[in-house]
Order: C-alpha cells, then structure tokens, then sequence
C-alpha cells in the first residue's frame, strides 16, 4: 500500500492557476487566447479567468515535463481517495466510462453479461465493440413498477447460461436509489473467473460516508464507471474510470488504451481542473458534508410524508428483491396517491416554483441532492411547492389514477447490436415495423434506459408504450425519428 497522499493539494488545478498567472505567449489553440479573442458575452457567462485556464492539452509544466505531470498527480489522489488501483480522468461523461470499458472488455474475449436496464452508453459500448450480449433481467418493484438492481442469483445462472463471459456487467445504485449487493456480485463472478464491472454512475459519493451503501470498489468489482459530477460536484460531462485491485481480470493496459480512443484529443482543462478539486473536497469534506445533507433529506422526507397522497422511497426498500440498500442522496416521491401522474406533477411543480425535477415518470418523481449542498434550501421549495401541487389536483385514495406503467417485455434478440447497427437498413413507418429487428436504440427518456436494442425485435407493446412516453411529456434517445413515425429496421435475407 502506498503512503497516503495528501488529499488536501490540487495539483491540476494549481497547474492551470499558475499558467493563467505567468501571462504567457499563447501560441496555441484555443483561438480566444485565454480570453482576449472571445465574444463578450461568452467572457460575461463564464469569466475572464475561467477563459485564462482554457489550455490545451500537452501543456508543458500541466500535463507533459517532470513525472508525475501536475495531472498524472490528480489521478494518483483520485485513485488513493476511492480506493482505486488507477483512476482515469473523463471528459465525456461516464459514457465514455461505458465506452471504454466494453472496448476494453473486448480484449479478452467477446461475450459478456449485461444487467438489461444498462444506461444507453453501456449498449453503445456493445455496437462499438462488438461484444456478444447475454442479457439478464433486473428485479421489477411489482408496486411501483421500477427496475431495481441484479441479484446475485440471476446473476448466477446468466453467468451459469454463458460459459464463455469474460465479464458480468451491472448497474448500482439505479435512479431511483436502490444498490445493489454489489459484495455478492462480485463472488458470483469471480468463483467464474470473471471480471464485475458496476456502472456506479450515480454513487460516487458512497465511498465517502459509512452510512451510505458500500461502494463498489471497496465491495470487489474490477472496473467502475463514477458520473463525478452527478453528485460529488465536478463540472458536467466530467466523470472519472476506476480501476479495482482485484485479481487482474481486466488489464490496466487495456483500460488505459480504450479511454485513449474513446477521449477527445482536445479535452477540456477546466472539465479536468473540476475533478481535481471535486476529489478534493470529497475527500477532506465529504463526510461533514453528506452527514449534514442525509439529516436535512431526513427532515424533507418526513414533511413529504405528512402531505396527504404522498409517500417517499427510503431505506424501507432494502430488503425488496433487488435492493440492498438505498441512497438517501435521492430524493423520490411516490405518487400514487393523488389524482395526477408523475408527468403532470413535475410540470405544476415548474409552473408553481420553477422546480425542476431529475426524473418525472408515472408513479414516482425524483429530486437529486448534491453532496457539497449546505443550506438545501431547494429542498424547502420543493416540500412547499408540493403542498401546492396537491391542494390543486386533491388526493386520490382509491389509486384509480395511479398506474402500474412497466415497461412491457423486452423483445427477442435476434443478433448482435454491432450486427443490426451496421447491418444492411431501411426505415419504416412504426407500424409497419413490428415483428422486425431493430437497427437503433429506442430509449426513452427519464431514464435512458432502452426499450428496443439494435438486435432485437420490435413489439406491438414496446412501440405502444414508447409512444405514450412521448404524449406525456418524454423523449426518446437513440431514434432516427424523435416522434416514433418511422422506425429503422435491419433488412433481412
């Protein structure tokens, strides 16, 4: 084990300050100079300094020079802050975390096991990289009609169907809060032989407080994919990869390869300077500061409660299938029990206070806190703005307005999504296309999951139930057509 770091210097981010600082000759990219060439009104939105720090990258004395480099240096605090073997630093979000580790999963064969309600970017990894999917289901809630997380025995007998896997892949904690029983997961696999990666896009908190669920690296998993910014507070589309120390089922090498290829060659230093000091803070405030935001969600969840027609989730879900423990990071509201869906709730909550929601479906709305948050002063507005919202629409007792609203069965897959992306194509009208395989992912947004793969087959029900996502109020990610009219579909021989 390494000496300990201190946690307490930004390395990156001093870098930048101190190029700003000099007043150097800028013969490089980018063209504002650090300022004097941009458009006023880009210098009033973000700042004369923020453009100074704009450098590119191999900047001698930030990212090339001396090793360890100012950046290889926050790398090194990054990963001694998690509890990473290495960390990588992104700049296109944890997709690109997605992105890379199925390239980088390619390298050691081409089946993996896939948690089936994966963010987009995870299937995006499989066209890209050509991985051959077994799909395993998560766990329905049968109330609330959410995808909760994996459990280690449908885990098992996927790995059990797919001999050949060299990696199992899952999803914790979800949206809506629930987390995995990620230690469980990763004996499941590694009794295999076989890597665990967890998209723990929105837990990269958890590694900072003992009462949060135990994050994935601390609990075996080989390669995790963190959404930095989501909650511990780095700039968006910033994230970070973490490599774990386990038995070496994933090859650092690879994983270094497959962020190269997968990362803009004019990464963004600000976007790298936000990780710097988001992991900074994390790790010499992160426990004051989650402490004092779980006490004040405490407080917001018991006021919600009170509200007639409303529930929360909360740790009560622990122990469902599926769920092992909860994130109280995440704010969601059941509610069933009054006379309007999540769609038109979050749009009184707009009209009401500005209030403007994470993710709004049938059943359940959902509020995202941030770790650094001190006042929470959102929280009030929100618990008042609901009060509102209820006294308009009134409580419906009977659930006659509350709906199950699951998505149907996901549809045969019929071959590959690298297969049905790149394959021979022609596009349909939407009813014309059922009973085809599709050639793009239908996802719907909130959440992002997909409905339809590229590889599998379209349904009467999916295409129903997507359509009707969209007449309330959400969008679909991956289309052709963002109104559904037309479908694109593989042509087969």
């Amino acid at each position: 084990m390494s000496e300990p770091l201190d946690q307490r210097r930004t390395p990156y981010l001093d870098a930048l300050d101190d190029y700003a600082d000099r007043i150097p000759a800028r013969l490089h990219v980018p063209g504002h100079k650090g300022g004097p060439g941009a458009d006023p009104g880009l210098m009033g939105a973000i700042g004369e300094r923020a453009l100074a720090m704009d450098v590119p990258a191999l900047t001698h004395g930030i990212d090339v020079g001396v090793n360890p480099t100012p950046f290889e240096e926050a790398q090194l605090l990054a990963a001694q802050a998690w509890g990473a073997k290495r960390a990588w630093f992104l700049v296109n979000g944890a997709s690109q975390g997605n992105l890379a580790a199925g390239l980088a999963l390619a390298h050691h064969g081409d089946e993996v096991v896939v948690q089936r309600n994966a963010h987009s970017s995870t299937i995006d990894s499989l066209v890209l990289s050509g991985m051959r999917p077994t799909f395993v289901a998560p766990e329905i809630d049968p109330e609330l009609g959410i995808a909760h997380c994996l459990s280690p025995e449908a885990l098992e007998a996927a790995l059990e169907a797919t001999p050949e896997a060299v990696a199992a892949w899952a999803i914790s904690p979800t949206y809506f809060g629930a987390a995995a029983d990620v230690r469980s997961l990763a004996e499941v696999a590694h009794r295999r032989g076989v890597a665990l990666v967890v998209d723990e896009a929105w837990g990269a908190h958890m590694a900072f407080h003992e009462d949060l669920p135990e994050h994935a690296l601390s609990a075996g998993a080989d390669l995790v994919i963190s959404s930095t910014h989501k909650i511990v507070g780095s700039l968006t589309q910033s994230a970070m990869l973490h490599l774990g120390h386990g038995a070496g089922l994933i090859g650092e090498d690879t994983v270094d390869r497959a962020v190269t290829l997968t990362e803009s060659t004019s990464p963004n230093s600000l976007l790298f300077a936000s990780l710097d000091a988001a992991r900074r803070q994390a790790a010499v405030h992160g426990r004051e500061l989650l402490e004092y935001t779980m006490a004040a969600l405490a407080e917001a969840r018991a006021q919600i409660r009170a509200i007639d027609g409303l529930d929360v989730l909360d740790e009560r879900l622990a122990g469902r299938p599926g769920v092992f423990g909860y994130d109280p990071l995440r704010l969601a509201v059941d509610v069933r029990g009054i006379a309007a869906s999540g769609y038109q709730l979050a749009a009184l909550l707009r009209e009401i206070d500005d209030i403007n929601l994470e993710l709004y479906g049938q059943n359940v709305i959902v509020a995202v806190f941030g770790m650094g948050e001190r006042r929470l002063s959102e929280a009030r507005r929100l618990v008042d703005a609901l009060r509102e919202a209820v006294d308009r629409v009134g409580p419906d007792p009977g659930g006659e307005h509350a709906s199950f609203a699951a998505p149907p069965p996901w549809g045969e897959l019929a071959m590959t999504p690298r297969e049905a992306y790149l394959g021979a194509q022609e596009v349909l009208p939407a009813e014309q296309a059922i009973g085809r395989i599709a050639a793009e992912s239908l996802a719907t947004y909130p959440p992002g999951i997909p409905n339809v793969l590229p590889g599998e087959r379209l349904t009467a029900e999916t295409l129903a139930y997507i359509r009707g996502t969209l007449e309330l109020g959400g969008s679909i990610r991956g289309a052709s057509d963002r109104l559904l009219r037309t479908v694109r579909v593989v042509i087969e021989s």
